[in-house]
């Protein structure tokens, strides 16, 4: 299947500057492609993720991916998708950043190999241009009337927009024009919002390279949830790549978490399972949605992919131990995730009978409802049930002498800390 069917019947597709042109590229031979990121944090997001999943699929064609991590243009901030100023980072914070990507990009593409993926960084080819130079072989190639019919520029022209963010186009078509020179790039592809910044680039290669450049751009649909909302965004805030953000537990449990109506368009854009993978796992969601088993596909597919086997494995085994209220043979790095977000207590390494320890930590509001809830076999130590008032929390109660569970009734934890 040529690379731009395949899209297409993912749904991943959404502008196309020459569709006939690109998927005549595609079949005749392997291309140089790129995608940009901005490091505006040290982390990406699962929503950074939706463009870096279609070059991955380019990849796995046959065809080779150049990720641009945006060291010169992260110190300016891409305006589109924004109400107001990007606050401006130190260089120090954005190469800081930039580190951060590398290692979460260095996951998800293959850089050995025919296909091969590169990796540049912007600021090498802008950090020794002067103002002039700027000017003069470049300022001159863009008019400023087509600029502010950009989108990107008009939704901004009311709230107001600085000169800064205004020239970021400019910055973005330099990209594309120097890959195009010295990568033989031929494909820029991006979220729909850089529709504008793409079209850019191909009118800045077409004025420095000829006429006859041939060189495209592709844009992907903005991907929302079914009640409405913006893909990746949580009560609880983003869902980050860094394990250190977000614990490979959490990652696995939000795919898990996925609306019947999304399951089969995500399997669909993060997933290398074929179309009748995928049209199998839509069956069993209309057939037994019960059973999620299209979401703990997704689920295990991406924990995999963005951590590793291990981590995936660890996440599955905390997620059966919370079903099952079974916690006693997890370690305490793996009860550090799984507990991450339930209240949790400091309390000191020393004997303590059981309802003194429940009051004095603000678990029970009282010893009457303490004793009350440990007599009724309500209070659970580490997964097992406790009915002894006279139970003395010794070592023994805590796991790797770092961590007590206590739940109270059926669902509700309470993580101690040592």
């Amino acid at each position: 299947m040529n690379i731009i069917d395949e899209l297409e019947w993912r749904g991943a597709i959404y502008q196309q500057t020459d569709e006939s042109g690109l998927r005549e590229l595609t079949e005749k031979e392997s291309i140089a492609l790129y995608c940009g990121i901005d490091p505006t944090g040290d982390s990406m997001h699962i929503g950074h993720l939706i463009p870096f999943m279609i070059l991955r699929r380019f990849q796995d064609a046959g065809h080779r991916p150049i990720i641009l991590v945006g060291g010169a243009t992260g110190t300016i901030g891409d305006p589109s998708g924004k109400k107001e100023e990007r606050k401006l980072q130190s260089l120090e914070q954005i190469n800081k950043n930039v580190e951060g990507l590398r290692t979460q990009l260095g996951q998800i593409f293959d850089f050995e190999g025919n296909s091969a993926a590169t990796m540049v960084n912007n600021y090498d080819w802008t950090k020794d241009l002067s103002i002039l130079d700027f000017l003069r072989d470049y300022g001159k190639s863009f008019n400023v009337n087509t600029m502010l019919a950009k989108d990107i520029v008009q939704s901004r022209l009311e709230a107001g927009i600085s000169f800064t963010e205004f020239a970021y186009q400019i910055l973005q078509a330099m990209d594309y024009n120097h890959l195009y020179e010295f990568h033989d790039c031929r494909l820029q592809i991006g979220g729909s919002d850089q529709w504008g910044n793409i079209t850019a680039g191909l009118d800045l290669i077409r004025k420095k390279q000829g006429e006859d450049a041939k060189a495209f751009g592709l844009t992907i649909p903005l991907l929302t949830k079914a009640d409405g909302t913006k893909f990746g965004k949580t009560e609880g805030g983003a869902i980050w790549l860094n394990p250190e953000k977000t614990t490979p537990y959490e990652f696995y449990q939000f795919w898990v978490n996925t609306d019947d109506r999304d399951v089969v368009k995500y399997l669909k854009y993060f997933t290398f399972l074929t179309e009748s993978e995928i049209a199998d796992l839509a069956k069993q969601v209309e057939q037994e949605p019960h059973l999620r088993a299209a979401q703990k596909t997704l689920a295990a597919e991406m924990t995999k992919f963005i951590h590793s086997e291990e981590a995936l494995d660890t996440a599955i085994k905390i997620s059966k131990a919370l079903f099952s209220g079974d916690i006693r043979d997890l370690t305490a790095d793996e009860i550090e995730q799984g507990f991450k977000d339930v209240p949790s207590f400091d309390a000191q390494k020393e004997e303590k009978n059981l309802v003194d320890f429940l009051v004095e930590l603000g678990i029970e509001p009282s010893k009457r409802q303490a004793r009350e809830d440990v007599s009724n076999g309500a209070i659970y130590l580490n997964g097992e049930r406790v009915q002894d008032l006279d139970k003395i929390i010794t070592e023994s109660d805590r796991i790797e002498n770092r961590f007590t569970i206590v739940r109270r009734g059926k669902k509700k934890y309470f993580l101690v800390r040592y």
